[in-house]
């Protein structure tokens, strides 16, 4: 194989398999727009708190799959803050207050990092090996790898929940129908909080998962809100198939950015992507219009 085709194809399995983190952030957008049609803004921050919670576990003693755990509650805890704190508060007051208050809490949590674990990045220590998976001259690392799974199976796990649990019935009734849901019963503030909790959970197992491929430091927070946001515009809001397709793409275009053009334009794809999904699919490529009666 021609060595340069050769390291394109490495660049571009490499991003995709990064690309699939990015879907995963982004998975936490698609839970709480579904639900309560707001999103966290500060989403990033979540992840990389569940990261440094993760580490500070690990740095204590604790086996690498209990700081998974332990972040995972966290960001399950920070998940229900943010909804009652920010988001509930707005849509009591019938405004779009719940966009600037994600943020400010968001900003937030990166000064509590700072302030916490200091502004260098950390590396987040992980139990697999560090040398590569040779797959007929591509070369794949178990953290990508372990990217990848963690990905499909966290997303997998709630996709299944939400069908065949009573909780994930009841998220999905208030998703289609708020009113109609509450006259058979379901407290739709109640599975607005539920989603907000699951999709802190999302954030802070990312946060795990995405520590050993990169490292951990408060900046992390603000390019993945960035990507992830890209990824779940791209997609559309409600579909989870159609996000890993949009992240894989934009991982995989990032990658080849920089290897082509220079490191200076990889960031230029999500962009641009973003742009071109707002300008001729708001609505996301996987997505449905909405027709609004008037």
């Amino acid at each position: 194989m021609d060595p340069y085709f050769s390291a394109l194809v490495q660049m571009a399995v490499s991003g995709g398999l990064m690309g699939m983190a990015y879907a995963l952030v982004a998975y936490g957008f698609q839970l709480t727009y579904a639900a309560g049609k707001a999103v966290n803004f500060g989403q990033g921050e979540l992840v990389m708190l569940g990261a440094f919670t993760g580490i500070s576990l690990t740095h204590i003693g604790l086996p690498y799959w209990v700081s998974v755990i332990g972040a995972m509650v966290s960001g399950a805890a920070l998940g229900w803050f943010v909804e009652r704190v920010a988001v509930r508060l707005a849509f009591q007051q019938r405004n779009e207050g719940w966009i600037l208050l994600t943020i400010i809490i968001g900003l937030f949590g990166v000064s509590a990092a700072e302030n916490i674990w200091g502004r260098d990045d950390m590396p987040y220590p992980a139990p697999w090996p560090d040398t590569p998976i040779d797959l007929s001259g591509i070369s794949v690392t178990w953290h990508e790898l372990a990217v990848a799974a963690g990905a499909l199976g966290i997303m997998a796990l709630v996709e299944l929940a939400k069908r065949y649990t009573m909780a994930g019935i009841a998220v999905q009734g208030v998703s289609a129908d708020p009113d109609a849901a509450e006259l058979c019963g379901i407290r739709s503030t109640s599975a607005i909080s539920l989603s907000w909790v699951v999709s802190g959970i999302a954030a802070g197992f990312a946060g795990t998962i995405i520590g050993p491929v990169t490292t951990v430091g408060p900046t992390m927070a603000a390019a993945l809100t960035l990507k992830a946001f890209s990824v779940a515009v791209v997609a559309g809001f409600n579909s989870g198939f159609g996000l890993l397709i949009a992240g894989i793409l934009l991982g995989t275009t990032e990658n080849l950015s920089g290897f082509v053009l220079g490191s200076g334009w990889r960031e230029t794809p999500g962009l641009v992507l973003l742009i071109l999904a707002l300008v001729f699919r708001p609505q996301g490529i996987f997505g449905k219009k909405i027709i609004k009666k008037v």
